[in-house]
C-alpha cells in the first residue's frame, strides 16, 4: 500500500486540513513554502497520466478545493501555484496522484 493511500486508511497521521468521500487534502511534512498544502483523490491513481475519463469529475474537484484552500490560507489574492509532477523524469516521488498547493511567498521557477 502507498504511503498516501496509508494516510488515507488512517494508518498514518496527517495534519489534515479538509477531507470529503473523495478527497484528502493536509499540510506537507518538508513545506517548500509557508503554505504547502497536498490535495490527493482517495482513489489510488497512480500519476495525472493515468487519469481516465471517470477521474475527470475528480481533477476538478481538486482544482475548485484549492481555490477554496487558497482563500481559507490567505494567499488567493496574492497568488499561489498548484502542481502536480508526473512520474520520475516528472519529478514525483510517491506513486499516487496528488498535487502541491505552494504559496505565502514569492516563488521562484516561473514557467510563464
Amino acid at each position: 500500500m502507498c504511503l498516501f493511500c496509508q494516510i488515507v486508511s488512517g494508518k498514518i497521521p496527517s495534519d489534515t486540513v479538509f477531507e470529503d468521500s473523495e478527497l484528502l487534502a493536509f499540510r506537507d511534512i518538508n513545506p517548500q513554502a509557508p503554505v504547502h498544502i497536498l490535495i490527493i483523490p482517495k482513489k489510488h491513481i497512480d500519476s495525472i497520466a493515468e487519469v481516465e475519463n471517470e477521474d475527470a469529475y475528480l481533477v476538478g474537484k481538486i482544482s475548485l478545493l484549492a481555490n477554496k484552500l487558497a482563500k481559507e490560507e490567505g494567499i488567493a489574492e496574492s497568488g499561489y501555484r498548484l502542481v502536480t509532477n508526473c512520474r520520475d523524469n516528472g519529478g514525483q516521488l510517491i506513486k499516487h496522484l496528488h498535487f502541491h498547493l505552494l504559496g505565502g511567498r514569492q516563488l521562484s521557477g516561473n514557467l510563464g
